[in-house]
């Protein structure tokens, strides 16, 4: 593991070991345990979109292991007029230990991991988000003891989470199924990998999708950099909702995840997202857990 660019690249053993170690992390956190694995690190990011979670999460991971932290906004850089990502690349990479990007292109990320020579995290891009699914996979392992025999239901917009939960789930030995309207579908190379590798079904069916589900999941029906296509998105997700009436076709022991931000009233009911609170604010936590375990596997 040089580089945590996509799910995809990950094997099943790696993304165990990611989680294991966060376990440890988190313990040692919840116990006080002060161990400065990443004393003397670096980290730069750079932040193209902005975040609540990803910033505060990365910056008290790498305080907590030891190390530093610069966030870097895109007024911030030269590559935020015009300077090529592979020149950045190799610039930042004579500074820092690391390098976390949250932007647009996945390419861009990719070319960061090419040019330079230090390890590189993608923080999001419109492809995947990989940091976040490992923060999920850590939390249905706390709620339901592994990921054998359980089933996945994604609900909503085919987007980049759905695209990492789908290689997450499966790569974890769990079912996965996504309801989404038409025109709204996952990455396609993505969805035939999945249908290669593991139990995938797609359909426009909300209860179809949600029977005996264990874990169920939504995003917000525009993502960042969408809010132009908000009224569109807003008619074609009509009813891609996580409600009572899904909740009662899953199974009775079902938990429901969530990135965050939600919109309650849109895909989730608030009814539905508070009864679930726990666990959707477990997941957020568990993100700063995924991502210094992330850290510490790359930089140390």
């Amino acid at each position: 593991m040089k580089h945590l660019l996509k799910l995809a690249d990950l094997t099943r053993e790696e993304i165990l070991s990611v989680l294991n170690l966060a376990d440890q992390l988190k313990y040692e956190r919840k116990n006080n345990v002060k161990k400065k694995y990443l004393e003397g690190k670096h980290l730069g990011m750079i932040f193209q979109k902005s975040s609540t979670r990803t910033r505060v999460s990365f910056e008290v991971g790498m305080s907590e292991l030891g190390g530093q932290a610069l966030f870097l906004s895109n007024r911030d850089l030269q590559i935020g007029r015009g300077e090529p990502v592979e020149d950045t690349a190799r610039v930042l990479s004579r500074y820092l230990d690391g390098i976390m990007i949250r932007t647009f292109a996945q390419k861009e990320v990719e070319d960061l991991a090419k040019y330079g020579s230090i390890p590189v995290i993608n923080g999001l891009t419109d492809y995947c988000h990989p940091c976040q699914v490992l923060a999920d996979l850590m939390t249905i392992r706390e709620y339901k003891g592994g990921f054998k025999d359980l089933k996945f239901c994604f609900v909503g917009d085919g987007n980049n989470m759905a695209n990492s939960l789908m290689v997450g789930a499966i790569k974890m030995g769990m079912s996965f199924a996504i309801a989404c309207p038409k025109g709204y579908e996952p990455d396609t190379a993505l969805v035939a990998w999945a249908k290669e590798n593991g139990s995938f079904t797609m359909t426009t069916d909300v209860k179809e999708a949600a029977k005996d589900a264990d874990v169920l999941y939504t995003d917000v029906w525009a993502s960042m950099g969408q809010e132009e296509e908000k009224r569109v998105r807003e008619e074609a997700f009509k009813g891609y909702q996580i409600n009572a009436d899904v909740m009662a076709v899953a199974k009775p022991d079902a938990i429901v995840l969530h990135c965050l931000p939600a919109h309650r009233g849109e895909e989730i009911t608030a009814d539905v997202f508070e009864a679930h609170a726990n666990e959707i604010f477990d997941e957020a936590e568990n993100r700063l857990h995924a991502q210094k375990a992330v850290l510490v596997k790359l930089l140390k």
